[in-house]
């Protein structure tokens, strides 16, 4: 058996934190049933509050971390996979070391799903980053959002500042002390009174660029704990912010003749 600790971070039901770490909700009601999680060293077979600071320790099989992801195209050189949320990419359950030889040129948010690109030896991973560089590889995005959100790929400009100690941005209309400026370009695919689905093309890509960049146009990504509101989240019974990299362009791409241009696959929740 493993073991792990976890400090609580924000207030959530127990079964929901253990989803968190990319748990099936059999498997964290398995772990429940044979009083495999303690709170505060004290164990549990209830889905009961833990609050921010208890100490949740839990007990689990290798397997029972589900294979969240799925390749799409792989040689000698890279791997296009589809990532679900729940897996980091980065650490010893990340992708990085799940798949063999693995190196992330591009990051997806642990929660955040959808297209990624791995290059497998040195020569790969420094044409992907250049290309990534000089935009010569595209990322588009889906998400639902909060409210009626009516655009048509309409660029949205404005700045962010990166809070490293607290693993945020925040948006700001105007230039401010240590801003960088973003843009982001959305597309309304379907608009509807409570929520909207939207695509979105990074033209720039900071860290939670999207997430902070349409919760600052008033329309959160549902789900997002961290970009969103609580109350809203709980409305629409979502825990994880509808967020996925549904399609990756290349202008370009050439690792020893390699030549392919286009990448698409939509999450369930988002098609259309």
């Amino acid at each position: 058996m493993l073991k792990k600790d976890i400090i609580v971070e924000k207030d959530k039901k127990l079964v929901n934190l253990l989803q968190d770490y990319g748990f099936s909700f059999a498997d964290v009601n398995k772990m429940l049933r044979n009083k495999d999680v303690k709170i505060n060293g004290k164990a549990t077979r209830d889905n009961v509050a833990v609050h921010m600071g208890e100490i949740v320790t839990f007990y689990y099989s290798a397997d029972m971390l589900e294979k969240k992801y799925e390749i799409l195209f792989e040689d000698e050189d890279v791997y296009v996979i589809y990532k679900s949320a729940g897996i980091e990419v980065e650490g010893q359950k990340g992708l990085e070391s799940v798949l063999k030889n693995a190196i992330a040129v591009h990051r997806l948010d642990r929660n955040t799903e959808g297209l990624m690109v791995f290059a497998k030896n040195q020569i790969a991973e420094k044409k992907l980053v250049e290309a990534f560089k000089n935009h010569q590889i595209h990322k588009f995005y889906i998400a639902e959002v909060v409210g009626k959100f009516d655009v048509e790929k309409q660029i949205f400009k404005d700045f962010l500042v990166k809070d490293s100690e607290n693993s945020s941005v925040k948006i700001y209309d105007q230039k401010v002390k240590n801003s960088v400026p973003v843009e982001t370009k959305v597309n309304t695919i379907k608009s509807g009174a409570e929520s909207s689905l939207v695509e979105v093309e990074l033209i720039t890509g900071k860290t939670h660029q999207i997430r902070a960049h349409l919760a600052f146009l008033g329309h959160a990504i549902v789900g997002d704990g961290k970009y969103g509101k609580n109350e809203i989240n709980k409305k629409f019974k979502q825990n994880r912010q509808k967020l996925a990299c549904f399609r990756l362009k290349f202008d370009f791409i050439d690792v020893k003749g390699l030549n392919f241009k286009e990448f698409v696959k939509k999450p369930k929740w988002a098609e259309y």
